[in-house]
């Protein structure tokens, strides 16, 4: 039972907070360094063929790959003040 309680209390904030940041303004000051080109594995603003295969993983998954790192996608997409909520509306952003 406990660890229920626990899960649910660690991912209740995924689903009922709200972002706090606007995400054009994160992606001109952090992801947009290597998510604009320079980057040819950073899914590019837009790109769906490049957007589709990794939404469909969910956006959980997402989320835990920019908060923990994933490949060359450094911890936290270096964004040290962004919440979990950020990240999801950033992903949301750029995958339009």
């Amino acid at each position: 039972m406990t660890k229920w309680l626990l899960a649910a209390g660690v991912l209740m904030p995924l689903y009922s907070a709200q972002a706090t940041q606007d995400p054009e303004a994160v992606y001109n000051r952090v992801c947009g360094a290597c998510h604009s080109g320079q980057l040819p594995m950073a899914p590019e603003r837009g790109d769906q063929e490049a957007w589709t295969p990794r939404l469909a993983k969910g956006m959980g998954t997402l989320v835990q790959h920019v908060t923990q790192g994933f490949k060359a996608m450094p911890p936290r997409g270096l964004c040290m003040d962004c919440s979990a909520e950020d990240y999801q509306a950033i992903i949301l952003w750029m995958s339009e």
